[in-house]
Order: structure tokens, then sequence, then C-alpha cells
């Protein structure tokens, strides 16, 4: 696990918690694998795919560019 966590990282936690969605939840909702789930939220991926990121806004009904803010 990376010692520091992206600003992506920290966005989709606080959103899947705020959702009440467990990692697992959130995997099914945006067809992404847990696996790619738990390695961005952890920061083990700090740059995912924009493809991926899409789909994780979608889940949550936000743009992109909510997810990259700090």
């Amino acid at each position: 696990m990376s010692k520091n966590r992206t600003v992506i990282a920290k966005n989709i936690r606080k959103y899947r918690e705020k959702e009440g969605l467990s990692q697992d939840k959130l995997a099914k909702k945006t067809g992404l694998s847990f696996h790619t789930i738990v390695k961005i939220e952890s920061g083990d991926t700090e740059n995912p795919t924009i493809d991926t990121v899409k789909k994780i806004a979608d889940a949550f009904g936000v743009t992109v560019d909510r997810l990259l803010k700090s």
C-alpha cells in the first residue's frame, strides 16, 4: 500500500463512504474489478486511465474534474 494516497484515491473513498458503498459494490456498479477499485483507493494505482475515472465518476453522479480536485 502506498504511503501517500493521491487526491483521486481520497476522493473516491470519500464519495464511496458518503454513498454507503463497499468497494465490492462500487466495483459492480462501475463494471470494474474489485482489485482495480482497491488498488486505486489505496494509492497503489496512482494514475488510473481516464476511462476508469469516468466510470467511477458516473457511478457517483459527479464530473471527472470533481474526482480530480482536492
